[in-house]
């Protein structure tokens, strides 16, 4: 299971209701309560490493119950981290792009201006800076990818199908 995207997901319809199809999912899931945590909310699930299997990196599988025109359920699976590490990587995606926006807005102006572009180095530094994040995302991936096939096979064994992570 390796993917380049930050937040591997896929999307799988039901020949259920969302009630049916919540229910089903909740009832199989608990009786591998061992093997995974489940929260239950209408119209979305949460599976969990149990607290004791988590580490930092340890993802989680978020699934989305929605009703089709048909009366089917349409599933959508996100796979991703847990509330911390999620937050850790979106503050600082947002603090590297807002300086690295403005650094290359102040480095085309010096270079246009033909001063001195120290922006522009600013700015190379912020687009390493987002690089690394983004290769670290793709390694604590590959630290919690036996943990990500777990949560798919718990859900797979849920819904009696397979199901294809895009």
């Amino acid at each position: 299971m390796s993917s380049f995207r930050i937040r591997p997901r896929f999307t799988h319809v039901i020949d259920l209701g969302v009630d049916a199809a919540r229910e089903q999912i909740v009832s199989r899931v608990k009786a591998n309560q061992s093997r995974c945590e489940v929260k239950n909310f209408p119209g979305f699930i949460c599976l969990r490493i149990p607290e004791q299997d988590r580490h930092y990196w340890s993802p989680r599988l978020n699934l989305s119950l929605e009703t089709t025109e048909d009366g089917q359920t349409l599933v959508t699976g996100t796979y991703g981290p847990n509330a911390n590490m999620w937050s850790s990587y979106l503050y600082g995606y947002l603090l590297v792009g807002t300086l690295g926006l403005f650094s290359g807005i102040l480095g085309s102006c010096q270079w246009w201006l033909g001063m001195s572009a120290w922006g522009l180095w600013i700015f190379s530094g912020m687009a390493a800076i987002a690089f690394g994040m983004y290769v670290m995302a793709q390694f604590g991936q590959k630290l919690a990818a036996r943990q990500t096939f777990l949560l798919h096979q718990i859900y797979e064994s849920a819904v009696g199908e397979e199901v294809d992570i895009r």
